[in-house]
């Protein structure tokens, strides 16, 4: 399949960069905030409509946008038409490379129509008059990587109540690695340095664990604390830490926490507005922490029993708005000293089955004529196969109501790199998603026209293996 958006996109780059300095969309502030740097891309216009769609949450490991999340919420708030802009928050500029990393990536999505990078390095910058207007503006909000210890000093900052009133009309906000510790509710700042597992276990008021409150509490999103690169740098030991301090020091209500920890490379958790997170890419976790430690005191080890973690592989839901009370495995600390095998369990209970129906392919299903008939599954479904041999296509037909909108969310192993279309029944493409790389995930949102067959495509465009994907459907 031939895609000139992938292909093209370093000359496209290099074609809108040199085209927007010319014209003077390129600009630094005023010279009272020397300091703060603006880069906007995409559309000198703002997007104006009267109402969005949203609010929507992408959760990163990692300080990258992720594109099957990001795309997500991005048709939550736009609801699937019309375009929106983006606004990327910094505290520091990249070392290397692009200037605007994050927007570099956002500009390639459907439906964004500018994408502006700030770069505030003082706390007096969340002051910047500009900034402040191009986030009321914006429709999405995100926080890059890098030091959350910066990010939290905007507390009660105008940049605050500009970020708090793009979600409340109905836009988003998100961010990865400081910037996924900085949109939960109790942040780990990290203004007295960066605390290791084993050090947090030795000694749970470490003086490098220091925690703001205050800043944004998302709806849904209450009593949690937010841990980025999770499991490449075993952070499951400093996330009970911080669950285990939450209690003990009243920094959350009704005697709980809640952990999230979310993977680097692609890990993500995108969360609608009724607080269903969705993991994409990498394996994510929550950790509740329901009862006062046994042992939290400063410059002894920790103690705790029976928290409860709960695994998000990709593709997989979690409801912060009813939070399940099974489906967890139980693991303890005792004198520091954490169980062993702390990111993979067996389920202490086990949930009602819901009402989600499955799929898998039969081959062979390379045409709409062969494909698998999903007609009468009932959403949320789940459709699986593998794509087994280069250049293999399979098909699922699909029954669609008309004004009803279908999100489809394919995790995708990283055996290959695939694409899905959403196609009508004489077989035009409706809508498609076509991110890069193996093992990245798709996304795509579509609200029929017509009731009647549709048919989904998952198509490989490189690489094959017979690791299963996943397409979960729902409709709204």
């Amino acid at each position: 399949m031939h895609r000139t958006n992938r292909r093209s996109r370093p000359v496209l780059a290099a074609a809108a960069t040199a085209l927007l300095t010319l014209s003077g969309m390129l600009l630094v502030a005023e010279p009272a905030h020397a300091a703060a740097s603006r880069i906007r891309l995409g559309s000198a216009a703002d997007a104006s409509r009267p109402s969005w769609q949203g609010p929507a949450y992408t959760m990163n490991g990692a300080g990258a946008v992720v594109p099957g999340s990001m795309s997500r919420a991005i048709d939550d708030i736009r609801g699937g038409t019309g375009s929106l802009d983006v606004v990327v928050l910094a505290g520091s500029a990249p070392a290397t490379g692009s200037r605007t990393p994050e927007c570099d990536t956002v500009m390639t999505l459907p439906g964004v129509s500018s994408c502006t990078t700030w770069t505030l390095t003082t706390a007096s910058d969340a002051g910047n008059a500009q900034a402040n207007a191009d986030v009321r503006n914006a429709e999405f909000v995100y926080f890059a990587g890098g030091d959350q210890c910066r990010y939290a000093a905007w507390k009660g900052t105008p940049l605050e109540a500009s970020v708090e009133s793009v979600v409340a009309k109905g836009g988003g906000s998100g961010g990865g690695s400081a910037g996924h510790h900085i949109n939960s509710p109790l942040v780990y700042d990290a203004c007295n340095g960066s605390v290791t597992s084993s050090e947090a276990l030795a000694n749970p008021y470490d003086r490098s664990i220091s925690f703001t409150t205050g800043l944004f509490t998302w709806n849904h999103y209450d009593n949690v604390v937010n841990d980025s690169h999770f499991v490449a740098r075993d952070r499951m030991g400093r996330l009970m830490t911080f669950v285990a301090r939450s209690v003990k020091d009243g920094l959350t209500t009704a005697g709980s926490a809640w952990g999230v920890g979310v993977e680097e490379s692609g890990g993500s958790l995108h969360i609608d507005r009724n607080g269903l997170a969705t993991a994409y890419g990498k394996t994510s976790y929550v950790v509740l922490g329901d009862h006062q430690p046994e042992q939290a005191v400063a410059r002894k080890p920790l103690t705790y029993t029976n928290y409860k973690i709960f695994k998000l592989t990709p593709g997989t839901t979690f409801d912060f708005a009813h939070r399940p009370t099974c489906g967890y495995y139980l693991r303890s600390v005792i004198a520091g000293v954490p169980d062993p095998n702390l990111y993979d369990g067996t389920p202490q209970t086990t949930c009602t089955p819901d009402s989600t129906s499955t799929l898998t392919e039969t081959e062979p299903n390379d045409t709409r004529d062969t494909a698998d008939d999903a007609t009468t599954l009932t959403a949320p479904a789940a459709l699986t196969g593998n794509l087994a041999s280069s250049g293999d296509r399979d098909h699922y037909a699909l029954t669609l109501t008309a004004g009803r909108r279908t999100d489809i969310q394919c995790a995708v192993p990283g055996d290959y790199d695939a694409d899905v279309y959403l196609l009508s029944a004489s077989g035009s493409t409706l809508t498609r998603s076509v991110n890069d790389g193996a093992g990245t995930d798709e996304a795509l949102t579509h609200t029929a026209t017509a009731t009647g067959t549709h048919y989904l495509e998952v198509a490989a465009y490189s690489g094959s293996g017979t690791s299963t994907y996943s397409c979960t459907l729902t409709t709204t």
